[in-house]
């Protein structure tokens, strides 16, 4: 039985995370943790999300739940990922981060600190999501320089980060199929008398509205032709999923820094 110890329960992946993985086979959820004045502290989790009394209750106290733990998922914000991150590697103890918004110098900590622990830390948990990861490298290196590549990200009006985590990935997946630099090249938005798109430019552009899940659009035109990728989301359960297939690949792996590509033995 895998234990797991579930961080943001009181969100909406969070509560997704929890009543799924409280209905998978050989897992038990022991802990769910919130912020601190959060309105769930104290509450019996199960009950917040419909699932009658589970016996655990949302707490604010991290380590402590980290203590009942085999593994912890985690998708809350980039700073609270590093600091539960941090606290994992000094038990240790196994971490799959789900959340976005990394700076270049977290990316690096975090692989510093997965040194001393094993975590999966990916923007996007979508098994679909990342088989499109792989697609995409492998149309970029087949195309080349003779397709403008462009990325129309789509998600609800409360998602706090742009362009999203996912479409930086894609990004920087062709990025690097082409043997680009994305810093130099990524184009997040236009306006006015532009001139010409440049040959080498990655576009990426966001939309907030309404209740929209995630949508992911990758295009590479051509001359006489386009062709173009689409992800939709049409919940939140395949990002859970997704997230308690990792927990269950990791509990057996050395210490390090994973993804998704490794967890569906992508790469």
């Amino acid at each position: 039985m895998i234990r797991v110890v579930v961080t943001g329960a009181g969100g909406r992946m969070g509560g997704r995370i929890v009543s799924i993985a409280s209905q998978t086979e050989d897992m038990e959820v022991v802990g769910a943790v919130e912020q601190q004045g959060h309105p769930l502290v104290g509450r019996d989790v199960g009950e917040t999300l419909g699932l009658g009394r589970i016996g655990v209750h949302v707490e604010e106290n991290f380590e402590a739940c980290l203590e009942r733990g085999d593994v912890v998922i985690d998708f809350t914000s980039h700073e609270a990922s590093m600091r539960y991150l941090e606290l994992a590697a000094e038990k240790p103890c196994p971490i799959v981060i789900g959340s976005t918004g990394f700076t270049a110098s977290e990316l690096e900590k975090a692989e510093h600190l997965a040194k001393k622990t094993r975590c999966v830390l990916s923007p996007n948990m979508s098994v679909g999501v990342n088989v499109m990861y792989k697609v995409l490298r492998d149309v970029a290196k087949i195309l080349g320089a003779d397709y403008d590549v462009e990325i129309l990200e789509a998600h609800h009006h409360m998602k706090k980060d742009a362009p999203s985590g996912t479409a930086l990935k894609m990004a920087q997946v062709i990025s690097d199929a082409l043997e680009r630099d994305l810093e130099k090249v990524g184009v997040y938005a236009r306006k006015g008398i532009i001139g010409e798109r440049t040959k080498t430019e990655i576009g990426i552009q966001s939309i907030r509205a309404g209740d929209i899940v995630g949508e992911h659009t990758v295009m590479f035109g051509g001359v006489g032709e386009r062709l173009e990728f689409i992800h939709r989301a049409h919940s939140r359960d395949n990002f859970a999923r997704g997230a308690i297939r990792a927990a269950k690949w990791i509990m057996d792996k050395g210490n390090g820094l994973y993804d998704m590509q490794d967890v569906l033995g992508l790469r």
